[in-house]
């Protein structure tokens, strides 16, 4: 009996670890860790932040 789940269990753990490499080539190709910094300091040094304006509350 354990082995007919170890004969279902092990082809889907392979399929899903040859899946999951297949995703991080992709990603690598795709370019998705060229610019691992780049991306960092671009969201702390935005320059057209602007203050949020204050909308009035409906008591004011």
């Amino acid at each position: 009996m354990t082995m007919s789940y170890l004969a279902i269990l092990v082809p889907i753990a392979l399929l899903l670890g040859l899946a999951g490499l297949a995703a991080f080539l992709w990603s690598l190709r795709a370019g998705q860790y060229d610019d691992l910094e780049g991306a960092a300091q671009r969201i702390l040094l935005e320059d057209d932040d602007r203050p949020i304006e204050h909308a009035p509350s409906p008591r004011e």
